[in-house]
């Protein structure tokens, strides 16, 4: 099975935030592979079913951002998903807004979600799918900035982003992480969607 969190904070005043763009796209891959979030267990919102001959879980963690691996860790736990077939879909300060690109492994650059899921499966070895969000003008903004509601040039966006996130993520489980790098690490790409 394949766990695919996407990371967020819960409630109507941090629905559409910079924060929460990994929701977003957890929300629209659940449109695309017809599977609702409608359970709600292990501290997450979750469904599962079969896409593509794959047995899918998706989730999107109740707690707040710095909990999340709470749900991670249980989820993993309960159904037994090994390390590797954790998939984390996040908003990334490192990458312009806009850009999607996927990571196998690493740190946690400072991302709160991140340093939870580290923390509580005991591993950072986890494909991230990483949203795009730029960075403040100052550092000190930055906790202000990813909790701000996206601007009218950044919503229009979204239905991009999200179309495309959620292609990196079935990429990833249809095709492996090698070859789904190989199609959206690249530079330009925000420019260069135009089939989306």
């Amino acid at each position: 099975m394949k766990l695919v969190v996407g990371l967020g904070n819960p409630g109507l005043p941090y629905a559409l935030t910079r924060h929460n763009l990994g929701a977003i796209v957890l929300d629209r891959l659940a449109e695309i592979t017809s599977l609702s979030l409608s359970r709600r267990g292990h501290e997450a919102l979750y469904a599962s079913g079969y896409v593509d001959g794959v047995r899918l879980m998706l989730a999107r963690p109740e707690t707040y951002m710095n909990l999340s691996g709470v749900a991670v860790d249980s989820l993993a736990r309960y159904y037994k998903i090994d390390t590797p077939d954790i998939i984390v879909i996040h908003d990334d300060l490192d990458l312009p807004f806009g850009d999607v690109r996927i990571k196998e492994g690493g740190g946690d650059g400072g991302h709160k979600g991140l340093i939870s899921i580290i923390y509580h499966i005991g591993s950072p070895a986890f494909t991230r799918i990483r949203c795009g969000i730029g960075r403040p003008a100052m550092k000190e903004m930055t906790e202000s900035y990813v909790l701000e509601r996206l601007n009218d040039e950044e919503m229009k966006e979204v239905p991009r982003i999200a179309e495309k996130g959620s292609r990196a993520v079935m990429t990833v489980i249809t095709s492996g992480t090698v070859r789904a790098m190989n199609e959206f690490n690249v530079r330009g790409q925000k420019n260069s969607d135009q089939e989306v």
